[in-house]
């Protein structure tokens, strides 16, 4: 089955609550997925990850609740970026920023 790719944005209360630590915990639970994470500026989280479709979807559905402490208000998907600024995703790992 072919990797997919996909970024997402993460609004709420999602920084200062270990989701970073957490989706970390999570995508090395579901296995096969490889990205990142990590805080912006505006105080939302984002994620780049890639691996096949059924993995990702778990990854997903899981960030729409966070970890305990954290609030999603809402979860966007974005296009992948090309800026220089963010960093591509490393097959086999998953990074926290």
């Amino acid at each position: 089955m072919a990797n997919k790719e996909v970024n997402i944005k993460i609004e709420g209360r999602v920084q200062g609550v270990g989701f970073r630590y957490w989706a970390a915990k999570i995508a090395e639970g579901i296995g096969g997925i490889s990205g990142w994470v990590a805080n912006m500026d505006d105080g939302s989280v984002e994620l780049a990850l890639r691996g096949e479709e059924e993995n990702l979807n778990q990854m997903i559905a899981a960030c729409y609740n966070g970890p305990m402490w954290a609030r999603v208000d809402r979860v966007s998907f974005l296009p992948r970026k090309s800026s220089g600024f963010l960093p591509d995703i490393e097959d086999g790992r998953f990074k926290k920023f």
